[in-house]
Parts: structure tokens; sequence; C-alpha cells
């Protein structure tokens, strides 16, 4: 009779690498780490969303649907995703036909200036847009001036916020829709087009019936991802005082964590959307076969623009930049405005706003907290980051596909569902927000942006020839001297983007930061920066003072990012 195998035989294979006591040790590690601050507080959160006084209730989630707050939330939280990832297809798709078939002069400059928007979250945009769009801002101002408009009566242009957050996330977010389309564009042989238009196939016909369905997957990595962010992004509603989101509730419900299950519920349900869209677009794009004969000649799909096409392409992206870059300019000459009110420009200009965020207590405490967290959790992604990428791409073992999507998680997962987790899982122990946030934000900063370290080291490593580390090690040296003197400094460029882009867009984290940081003392950048957006006096000048800051900091680490990565930058976001 045969023996049933036992629970050690079970489990010991998933937490083993054969022949490698230091990758097992490292795998036993990597499982305790997402077990304990991605896994358990997720298990967390759909526990108290069905389980009341120990009874398994459906109730709570039931009033998502039923009470009229709610269902307003769910139903403005889903048409601000599905408006902004609509604008952003009609802006990404003919910017990303217009780069990759065609070459045109500047198209290297112009490739740069269009992630230029990726600088500033919408987050600090959004005192700027106030700034230009109030009833009494620049806008109806220049209106006024040139008798367009009624100075008794000047247009409210973003009404309830929502138009003004819709504007915010798609100029934010189209660079990432670029990004994923582009690179499926360029990945498309250019034969199979050119066969559809020696059919008889041409323009629209042509990209409804051969290019977009071969471009559908990176599309689709690129629409969740767009989607997914506007829905559950919580400093720009914020922001705008637009409150009746799933985000913006979920946010007021933090401080009834303990006594209110309704906000489980709704992380419970964000959690359940996430899910279901990924699983519909793996559907959708697993339902056919899009497999290519030929990918090793893609760049014979451009050609060379005419005058007019160039002039088109040059203006067309030029009104869009400049669009684009209104939030970055408004941002800034709030920053250095003594006075700006019923007038196109400040009226007085002052440095004395940036010289404050240097001597203000709570701009000064806020930056060295900033520095502080987000040096420590970009060390801690470098450390992790690169411990994955070695497992999955030199060792065999059980559960590879298990880790690298819990890896990858994190870039999916809405910010304010760990913090909301974080919150309420780790209530009462040493980790305790209400005590001391700081190794929590640490933690949640780390989880947040380890994907970008991921992609970064494995594409590293893919690049790395085994056969370099083999010599060594057939040569006497042991697995970790080879991967401290051979390995790691053939990846360092990529090691290099992946830790700037962590440590830059951790400096700049929105929703962990918000839910997070509970005392003053402990409040990160963006922390500070909506504390003082909301005081009436000099506060929306200094925060903005604060904001030029993260664009310059924003800024230097892309372009480092970009020099090192090059054309593989866009592979960090994508699902």
């Amino acid at each position: 009779m045969k023996k049933s195998p036992s629970m050690a035989d079970r489990v010991l294979p998933w937490i083993r690498v054969e022949g490698s006591s230091w990758s097992t040790a490292g795998l036993w590690a990597l499982w305790i780490v997402f077990g304990v601050f991605l896994v358990y507080p997720l298990f967390y959160v759909a526990r108290g969303a069905f389980l009341v006084d120990g009874e398994l209730l459906f109730d709570f989630f039931a009033l998502l649907f039923t009470n009229p707050v709610q269902r307003e939330a769910l139903i403005n939280s889903c048409t601000l995703g599905i408006t902004v990832t609509i604008a952003t297809s009609i802006v990404a798709l003919p910017l990303a036909m217009a780069m990759v078939r065609r070459e045109f002069p500047g198209k290297g400059i112009l490739n740069g200036l269009l992630l230029v928007p990726m600088v500033i979250p919408p987050f600090v945009g959004a005192i700027g847009m106030k700034q230009l769009f109030a009833r009494f801002g620049s806008v109806n101002q220049a209106l006024i001036g040139l008798g367009v408009m009624d100075r008794s009566d000047p247009m409210d242009w973003f009404g309830s916020g929502f138009w003004g957050v819709v504007l915010l996330e798609s100029l934010h977010l189209y660079p990432i829709m670029y990004l994923n389309a582009a690179a499926a564009l360029a990945n498309i042989d250019p034969s199979l087009e050119e066969a559809g238009r020696n059919l008889g196939s041409s323009g629209w016909t042509l990209f409804r019936r051969i290019t977009m369905p071969l471009m559908a997957p990176g599309y689709f990595a690129g629409s969740i991802i767009v989607f997914l962010w506007a829905f559950t992004d919580l400093g720009t509603p914020l922001m705008f005082e637009y409150s009746r989101v799933i985000p913006v509730q979920i946010f007021d419900l933090v401080t009834d964590i303990h006594s209110n299950p309704m906000g489980f519920a709704l992380v419970v349900l964000v959690i359940l959307m996430t899910v279901g869209f990924f699983v519909a677009s793996k559907k959708l794009i697993g339902s056919g076969s899009r497999a290519m004969m030929s990918r090793g000649h893609t760049a014979g799909g451009s050609s060379t623009a005419t005058g007019a096409e160039t002039w088109l392409i040059w203006g067309g992206a030029g009104i869009l930049i400049g669009v684009a870059l209104l939030p970055h300019l408004s941002v800034m000459l709030t920053s250095v405005s003594q006075r700006w009110a019923l007038s196109v420009l400040p009226s007085e200009y002052t440095t004395s706003h940036l010289v404050q965020v240097f001597e203000h207590p709570l701009t000064v405490s806020s930056i060295k907290n900033s520095f502080f967290l987000s040096s420590l959790s970009t060390l801690a992604d470098v450390l992790i980051g690169v411990g994955i990428a070695y497992l999955l791409t030199r060792k065999a073992f059980r559960g590879k596909n298990i880790l690298d999507t819990l890896a990858m998680l994190p870039l999916t997962l809405p910010g304010l569902v760990l913090a909301f987790g974080y919150v309420g899982s780790f209530s009462n122990t040493a980790l305790d927000v209400q005590v001391n946030p700081m190794p929590l934000l640490v933690i949640a900063y780390a989880i947040r942006r380890l994907p970008y370290m991921v992609r970064a080291a494995v594409a590293g490593f893919q690049q790395t020839s085994v056969a370099l580390e083999e010599a060594s090690m057939n040569l006497g040296a042991s697995p970790l001297r080879t991967l401290r003197k051979i390995t790691l400094p053939l990846v360092m460029a990529n090691l290099v983007a992946g830790g700037t882009l962590a440590f830059s867009f951790a400096m700049l984290e929105v929703s962990d930061s918000l839910i997070l940081a509970t005392k003053e003392r402990f409040y990160p950048i963006t922390k500070a920066m909506y504390a003082l957006a909301l005081r009436i006096a000099d506060g929306p000048y200094v925060a903005s003072a604060m904001g030029v800051i993260g664009m310059l900091i924003l800024g230097t680490s892309l372009m480092l990012a970009g020099k090192f990565l090059g054309r593989r930058m866009g592979e960090l976001f994508r699902v």
C-alpha cells in the first residue's frame, strides 16, 4: 500500500532550492515577508468585511449596493476610471502610432518631452490647477479681460470636482498608456500590416482589423493600470473636495476601523474589482492567438514622415505637452507668488515660500522624514529585489510563478488597500501607527515600489550571461562571492535605475502617507503638503514650493532611469 505524503513532504518543496542552502534561506525569508506584510493584511481586511462578532455576515458588503451614499461613490469611481482610461487612450494611441511608425527630426527629444507629465503627481498638480481654473482664477480673469465672460458670473470649470480630477489624472497617466501602446506596437511584425494593405485594407480598417488586435495585450496592460490608478487615486479627489468616491470614503473610515466594518467592505470591493479586471483581461487577451511568424525586423515598419506629417505630429504633441505642463507651470508660479488673486498672473513675486520650505518646522521635519523613509525602503527594495530576481532567473524551485506574482502584485494593488490593512492588522502591536507609524511607512513604501526594483533587476540578470558566473565558480569562487564580484557589477546600471525610481516614487507616495502618518511629527512630504494646502493663509503657496522640490526629485530620477534603461524603461510600468 502506497504511503500518502506527509505535511512536511508537501511543504518542503515550496521552501527549498535544490543544492543551495543560501538560496533556500533567502526563499524562506521571502515567503515570510510576503506572508506577513502582503497576504496577512489582505486576509485581515477580508475577515473584517464578512466576520462580525464571530458570525459570518454579508450585510455590510450588501450595503455597498443598497446604501445611496456608497452606491453613488461606487458609480462615481467607476465613471472616473472609465473616463480617464478613454481620455488617455484617445491621446496615447495616435501618439504611439506616430512615434513608432514615423521617423522625423527631433523624434528623440519629443519622446522625452511626452514623459514630462510624470514628474508631478496629480495630487500636487491639483494645487496649481485650482489656481488657474477657480471661479476667480487666471483663466476666467483672462476671459473677462477679453470681454468673453461676464465679471459678475464667472464660469465654474470643474463644478463638483469630477472634471478637475479627470483632467489631472489623464494628463498624469497618458505617458503610462503611451509607453505600453508604443511597446506593443513596436513588437508587431510589419509584414502582417503589409499583407493587409495588399488585400485592400487601409487607414481605420487596417488599424481596427489588423493593428489593434495585435497590440491588444500591451494596450490592455496599460488600460488596467490607468483604470485602477484613477479608480483608487486618493490625493487628487481630496484636493478637489470630490468626496463621493471609494478612495475618499475609505480614507474617512480609517478612524473608525475597529467600530465600522464598512471600511473593510469597501477595501474588499476594491480588491475584488482589481482581481476581476485582471482575470477578465487575461481571458480577453488569451481568447485568440496573436503569435507572429517573425519579430526580428520590426523596425522596418517605420517610414520617414513627410513635411506635413512632421508639422502635424509636432503640432499635436506640442499642444498636448503645453496643456500637460499647465499644472507644473501653475505650481511653480504659485510657489513664487506673494499675492495671486483676481489677476491672470501673480501681482507680486517672492522667494520667501521657497526659503520657508527649509525653515518651517512642518516642512523641514517632513523632508527629513521622507528622505529617511525613502532611503530605508529603497535599501530594502534593492536587497529584496535582487534576491527575487536572482531566484527567478538563476534557480529552479517550486512556486516560482507564485513568487513572481507576489512580487509584482503591489504594482496593481492600490496603495490605500495595503495602508488600510496595515492600520487594522497591526493595531495594538509594536507596529501600531497610532504609536509610531515610521516602521509601517518604511514597509509600505518598500512593498509598493518593490516591482520597479524586481523588473529592473530581472532585466539585468537576463542580459547577463550565466557562463560568466559558471566560470567564476569553476575557478573556486562561492555563489555569494560570484554574485558580489561578477553578477552585481554587470547589472549595476539596472539596479541604479530601479533604485532611483523606487526612491523618488517613495518620496512622493500619497495614499500610504495620508493614511498611515497620523501624527504631525511623523508627516512625510505629501502629508505635509496636504495639511498645508488646507490652510487658508500661505499654506497653498508653501505647499506649491514643496511641490517644486518634488518635481525636481522625480524629474531627475526619471532622467537617470531613462539614461540607464533606455527603451526598456517602459517595462517598469507594465502589469
